[in-house]
């Protein structure tokens, strides 16, 4: 659920329209009227997010988004206006404003600015441990293994630095968690992460996230937007999959990083950026630099620090780690406990490639743990999976990969006349996996997860019941 939003706002009609939107969707929320009250509980309180009105009595808006910049800057604050200038949205951002908003506020606005800032807030402030040992309640680099240990030590040398980074490491490696951990032990710790996914942004849109655009730049740009570099300002931006960027955007990034300026789509000025950049990618950038996919120039600029993170085939003493600390953590957030698992089924899934690396697995033990519902997992209950089901038998292609390999599997098994439901077996399947991500990705907040996939929160409850996934019967 997360540590709560706050929302200060004067007038009572938004006040109540904000806190019952935020409710529904799944968020804790304290609401108050009063500018220098909300502004103490902010700098007191343990909030994921912060959403103020601009027009409050005694104090303004911008005032409350300049003092948290100040003094809680890792805590994302959105600023919403009634008729606001394109002045006030650049000095709102400026201040340190996470996003701004034009009232009367559009719910759907509202909700995806808050998961934004919900998201960052958890990027900042939940720690990476550089360790071995398991905590259900942070994300943790795990490990012992010769590889692993190169990792950490690099990491060390590195995050002190102001150096441009490039993470690489194949799909589910964890690049992300290695770009949190250089910035929470870095020198900009203190000041906001901002993460892109150049991957799952549409080319189209891509150039207007990182950079911003002027109102009128194109159709639909009704407004003036600020681009993740001007929210990163003195910060840290972490470009995922950096290699899934076209070579015209390329250009304009290599010229971010030369001359330390953007701007805007639709725009003329130069506005300076100060931004520590750490980049992600799968893919072979030489090969693709070789084709002219990629720039060389850019690559050279983003190599200066450079962490490899070895696949999972590659240290595959860590997997029994790995195994108890995913256990812990999804027995945690079910309500099943941690349960035990034989020896013999460490054995068989350390035996495995894990062409998905360490997101393969993780997805093998949650499915494993409801599976036997907080019993004892044995390699029965592993060697299923392995077998049928589409995350475990997705290779480097991704989930219709594995959907795929899935759907021959079942047709072969009917022609044979083995069974005689592939279509209901698979669409079962397709439907856990969709479930299993939506509530790993809500940290098991049925609410948001139903509004995800566009459920009622009665239809997700009854499909988790169906398929033995319902909180209340995964527990001992």
């Amino acid at each position: 659920m997360g540590k709560g939003i706050l929302v200060i706002e004067s007038a009572a009609v938004d006040r109540q329209n904000i806190k019952a939107w935020l409710e529904a969707a799944g968020h804790p929320v304290a609401a108050e009227a009063n500018a220098e009250k909300g502004l103490a509980m902010a700098l007191e309180g343990n909030f994921s997010a912060v959403v103020t009105g601009y027009q409050l009595p005694g104090k303004d808006g911008l005032q409350i988004v300049a003092t948290l910049r100040q003094q809680r800057p890792r805590l994302p604050t959105i600023l919403a206006a009634k008729n606001a200038s394109s002045e006030l949205t650049i000095d709102a951002i400026k201040s340190g404003a996470f996003d701004f908003l034009t009232k009367p506020l559009d719910k759907m606005e509202l909700l995806a600015a808050v998961a934004q800032a919900v998201e960052a807030s958890l990027r900042m402030t939940q720690p990476v441990e550089l360790t071995a040992d398991i905590h259900e309640d942070q994300d943790t680099l795990i490990g012992r293994s010769r590889a692993m240990q190169q990792v950490y030590k690099d990491l060390a040398r590195i995050s002190p630095t102001p150096a441009t980074v490039l993470i690489r490491g194949e799909t589910g490696t964890g690049k992300e968690l290695i770009a949190r951990a250089i910035y929470q032990h870095g020198h900009r710790a203190h000041m906001p992460f901002v993460a892109v996914n150049c991957a799952a942004i549409p080319e189209n849109l891509l150039e207007s996230e990182l950079f911003g655009h002027e109102k009128g730049a194109f159709t639909g740009a009704t407004s003036l937007r600020i681009g993740r570099f001007e929210q990163a300002h003195n910060a840290t931006l972490f470009l995922d999959e950096i290699g899934d960027m076209d070579t015209n955007l390329q250009t304009k990034l290599l010229r971010v990083l030369q001359e330390k300026t953007i701007q805007r789509v639709g725009g003329n000025d130069d506005i300076p950026v100060d931004v520590r950049i750490i980049a992600g990618t799968h893919r072979d950038l030489e090969t693709m630099m070789a084709r002219g996919e990629f720039r060389g120039d850019l690559f050279y600029r983003l190599n200066v620090a450079a962490i490899q993170i070895p696949p999972l085939r590659e240290r595959p003493e860590d997997i029994p780690l790995l195994v108890e600390h995913f256990l812990a953590r999804f027995g945690e957030a079910y309500g099943t406990g941690t349960p035990s698992i034989t020896r013999e089924t460490l054995n068989l899934l350390s035996a495995q490639s894990w062409p998905g690396n360490v997101r393969q697995l993780q997805n093998v033990v949650r499915k494993a743990l409801l599976a036997c519902r907080g019993y004892a997992i044995g390699e029965t209950d592993v060697r299923a999976l392995l077998e049928t089901d589409p995350s475990a038998a997705m290779g480097g292609g991704g989930p219709a990969t594995g959907l795929h390999s899935l759907a021959r599997s079942l047709v072969d098994r009917a022609e044979r006349e083995e069974i005689n439901d592939a279509h209901a077996r698979i669409i079962e399947a397709a439907e856990r996996e969709l479930l299993d991500e939506a509530l790993d990705r809500a940290r098991g907040n049925q609410a948001k997860a139903a509004r995800w996939l566009g459920l009622s929160r009665l239809t997700l409850r009854t499909k988790l019941k169906a398929y033995g996934m319902h909180p209340k019967s995964r527990r001992k």
